[in-house]
């Protein structure tokens, strides 16, 4: 589809409202899953061992759709995900004990850390990338991020099924066949955007070719942003809370609230900043200035000045998600794009999950503020590593408009 076609708009609305609705189910779904597997009776190793299953599945499975993406329609792999979503939301809500739930974790497409890295995003980011103009591009990522955090902000719970004299069991049954319900609503959806037009035959497409080192490049520097992200996780962050100033359940969830709405808020701002300093700028000066909030956060005297500067950190910390996603895309070829975003995605995933134990263990002897001022350092080093490398590396808007 050329960029400057009028059909865009109606792709990129379809692709949009699909992404919401994912992301409405996963966020549900991620809370979901482990409060579903206690009450079927399972306890918390086999709990953890289906959400390792899950997280792996959902690794290897972005890692090879990005791999087959370019060589196949991706309007057609998106609907083929739809229906594993639909198997998966029917298969959990019929699913009977740990042997029937460890394949569907490892197969499915339930992620039980509600992140981005799943079987669309990759296919999601290269049909959005070709369907809009260069200049048109961070924008265009910068509204995905929103829908997809709104989307995940108004996940609910089965609690307001039971509060209407549905059994437990029940309501967990019926929120899977919900999930199930919404990989459908998103097929209908992603049906009704047009194929893309056939590749020339004869000519092999290489999911990896010219751009291979930069997206190795980039991979390994998210990897070090993610794992520094892993030391401050939410629930890290509401337990420091929790243990530093002795704050109420209910407070904390206000509090983490408004921080996925200024979270949310901050994409718009960030299109609207790349397009005035670039993207590469865009993500190390604002994240340098967060990872700092959340230093002096970690050694703040008050809850009130703690609280203040958390609410800094989150209308500045993901601001660098839209500009990120858009300079991956920029500076790849169109046929490495599905490749390139699951290959930069999946280390990410990997590397945060690894910080969290570690961080639990700086806890336990009593520095509760060290995996914060961890987590800054790190993100700040990387910022710096990231602006040393890639500053000369430039998508095309840049290189053509300045």
């Amino acid at each position: 589809m050329n960029p400057a076609s009028p059909d865009r708009r109606h792709v990129t609305a379809r692709v949009y409202a699909a992404r919401a609705l994912r992301d409405f189910g996963d966020g549900f779904a991620a809370v979901l899953l482990p409060a579903y597997l206690v009450a079927t009776g399972l306890g918390a190793f086999e709990i953890g061992v289906v959400a390792t299953l899950a997280l792996l599945g959902s690794a290897l499975t972005t890692l090879g759709i990005g791999f087959v993406g370019a060589r196949f329609d991706q309007r057609a792999l998106l609907i083929g995900a739809c229906g594993l979503t639909i198997a998966t939301g029917l298969a959990f809500a019929a699913a009977g004990g740990l042997a029937m739930v460890l394949p569907i974790a490892f197969f499915g497409t339930i992620n039980p850390s509600a992140g981005s890295v799943s079987i669309f995003a990759p296919l999601e980011q290269a049909l959005l990338s070709r369907v809009v103009k260069d200049s048109e591009r961070t924008r265009m990522f910068a509204r995905y991020s929103l829908v997809g955090a709104l989307g995940a902000l108004a996940s609910g719970s089965p609690d307001a099924l039971a509060r209407l004299g549905v059994s437990q069991m029940t309501a967990f049954r019926a929120m899977f066949v919900a999930y199930a319900g919404l990989g459908l609503a998103c097929g209908l959806l992603y049906a009704r955007i047009p194929a893309a037009p056939p590749a020339a035959k004869g000519k092999p497409v290489a999911a990896l070719g010219p751009s291979r080192g930069i997206v190795y490049r980039l991979a390994a520097l998210f990897c070090v942003d993610s794992l520094a992200g892993g030391f401050a996780v939410q629930s890290l962050i509401a337990l420091w809370l929790f243990s530093r100033f002795d704050l109420s359940l209910a407070a904390a969830g206000l509090f983490f609230f408004w921080s996925g709405v200024l979270s949310a808020f901050s994409f718009p701002v960030a299109a609207w900043l790349a397009e005035r300093v670039g993207l590469v700028n865009t993500m190390v000066f604002t994240h340098i200035p967060a990872s700092v909030c959340l230093i002096l956060a970690a050694v703040s005297p008050s809850l009130e000045v703690a609280l203040a500067l958390l609410l800094v950190r989150s209308a500045l910390s993901q601001m660098d998600v839209p500009a990120r996603s858009s300079y991956v895309m920029a500076v790849v070829t169109p046929a490495e794009r599905p490749a390139a975003a699951s290959v930069t995605a999946v280390p990410r995933s990997l590397a945060s999950a690894a910080a969290p134990a570690m961080a639990g263990a700086l806890f336990e002897t009593g520095h509760a503020a060290w995996p914060l001022v961890i987590c800054g350092v790190l993100k700040i080093l990387y910022d710096f590593a990231l602006l040393w490398m890639f500053r000369n590396v430039r998508p095309p808007e840049e290189t053509t408009d300045r």
